[in-house]
């Protein structure tokens, strides 16, 4: 999901920073709440792992350009259900930050829009979950068709902003069109992959009872 340099350049960009503040609003309102619920240190070391995690994911796995943008593994809804919303928002930006500033420069004008992709879908992806998981279903006891739509969509929004950005930086043509479909095409690959990564992390968990390290409803109701 790292925008090709050049696909939205110019006074265009501008709109990718407007969007990624929003965001990085909603995002420290999430934190503020969590902090409260379950105190600041818990909030800091999962928002941590997750930025760790996401570092690696961004700069060790290969990350293949494919048309538009790179495709590589995010598991946002890995983190999600692992750590929480907030710590899963704020490890997505900060390990994709921390990525730009030491190994990627090129991708920093780009950040805006690249943040603004990751986080909304994860927004996203909470809203599904409480529209999808009864209450009080510990996530360790999800079904594969509740975390294969967890996941979907995840993946799902990642691909509608890349393709947003793209049509909205170089308008719909048909060389767009062809660039956004391979890129689509390629993160089918994740679609199903991440799916099976979720219930193995998820199978993993139900021996780990780490409370400060771990989003609380992934063993317990709440």
């Amino acid at each position: 999901m790292h925008i090709e340099p050049g696909i939205v350049d110019g006074a265009k960009a501008i709109l990718g920073y407007a969007t990624a503040a929003g965001a990085g609003l909603a995002t420290l309102k999430f934190g503020y709440d969590e902090a409260r619920r379950r105190g600041g240190a818990s909030l800091a070391a999962r928002s941590g792992i997750a930025a760790a995690v996401v570092l690696g994911l961004f700069q060790l796995l290969p990350h293949p350009a494919v048309g538009v943008s790179e495709v590589h593994l995010i598991l946002g809804s890995t983190l999600f259900l692992m750590f929480g919303l907030a710590p899963a928002a704020i490890g997505l930006a900060s390990g994709l930050l921390v990525q730009g500033l030491l190994f990627a420069p090129f991708d920093l004008p780009q950040y805006g829009m690249n943040v603004t992709t990751l986080l909304v879908p994860l927004f996203a992806l909470s809203w599904a979950a409480r529209r999808l998981i009864a209450p009080g279903t510990p996530y360790v006891d999800l079904s594969y068709r509740q975390v294969l739509a967890l996941s979907a969509t995840y993946q799902a929004g990642i691909v509608s902003w890349v393709a947003f950005w793209v049509f909205y930086g170089q308008g719909v043509e048909l060389s767009v069109l062809q660039s956004v479909s391979a890129f689509g095409a390629a993160y089918l690959a994740v679609i199903l992959a991440e799916p099976l990564i979720d219930l193995g992390v998820l199978a993993l968990a139900k021996s780990l009872r780490n409370g400060m390290l771990l989003e609380r409803r992934l063993h317990a109701p709440a």
